[in-house]
């Protein structure tokens, strides 16, 4: 090669690693327990501790205790298994899920969690390698997920758990919500045939199967949303004389009884007594 050539050539390599951008620097950790992942930039956004006591979630007893050994066990370096969390909206699947994390993390120094975008899915097989190996233990928690772009999601999520031929990370478990219990899109049919859509349905089911764990979160009855309303009052000292008929109203009004509707109830009345709340 004529040296003329050599040297043009240099140049353009030199060139195009002035403008590649700078490797991602390595994740770190340390700063929070809390964190979100960007998989634009690949980079990991801490977050603010979740403020809401485990205790303070009425109705789903059973639920915080089935989700929370599993999730001891997970911390403790014992097998664990994934999670579903499904049930009607409001019942407070996404709040026992961080709640729950944040008691037991206090506990175990070594435990994190790592919040992903449910319309992001396709990149949590990457996500998994690159957590694999480390010295912490990551609760990877996908909020309301479901299948609306149909069958290449959950293949993802498939290849994900499943690991590959080096199988799942021992040091990651996935924790999902969501109001269906096999992740199944509302309108589905679309107009790619019968066959096609049949077999979207099949990939999309059967990833509900690589769920070791399905915690169920049933309607809430009048009973417990009362129970609920009393203890968030009794928690934040608001007191009126007509508390229960005034939830109810405020139920009415909504549509509908849940844990969701009982908190937003007492966001109310406490801006209505010029009392603050956290949030």
């Amino acid at each position: 090669m004529e040296p003329d050539a050599i040297t043009l050539l240099a140049r353009i390599a030199a060139a195009l690693e002035r403008l590649a951008p700078p490797p991602a620097p390595p994740p770190a950790f340390d700063g929070a327990r809390l964190f979100r992942h960007d998989p634009g930039d690949d980079r990991f956004h801490a977050a603010p501790d979740y403020g809401l006591p485990l205790d303070d979630l009425v109705g789903v007893d059973r639920q915080k205790v089935r989700f929370r050994e599993n999730l001891v066990r997970f911390a403790d370096g014992l097998p664990a298994n994934h999670v579903l969390l499904w049930g009607v909206r409001g019942t407070g699947k996404s709040s026992l899920a961080k709640a729950a994390f944040m008691d037991v993390a206090r506990a175990a120094p070594k435990l994190r969690l790592i919040e992903v975008d449910r319309d992001r899915v396709e990149a949590l097989p990457a996500l998994f390698d690159q957590l694999r190996g480390r010295a912490e233990r990551f609760v990877v928690l996908c909020d309301d997920l479901s299948f609306e772009a149909g069958a290449s999601a959950a293949k993802a999520l498939k290849s994900a758990l499943e690991g590959g031929v080096s199988g799942p990370p021992e040091n990651v478990i996935f924790v999902a919500t969501s109001n269906r219990r096999h992740l199944m899109p509302r309108g589905h049919a679309e107009d790619r045939g019968l066959v096609a859509v049949a077999e979207d349905a099949e990939e999309e089911v059967s990833v509900s199967d690589r769920f070791g764990l399905w915690i169920g979160f049933p309607p809430m009855d009048q009973a417990t949303y009362l129970a609920a309303v009393t203890a968030y009052a009794a928690r934040h000292d608001l007191a009126v004389a007509d508390l229960d008929r005034r939830a109810l109203q405020w139920a009415q009004a909504r549509g509908g009884r849940s844990g969701r509707v009982a908190w937003q109830f007492i966001r109310d009345l406490a801006g209505e007594l010029g009392r603050t709340l956290p949030q």
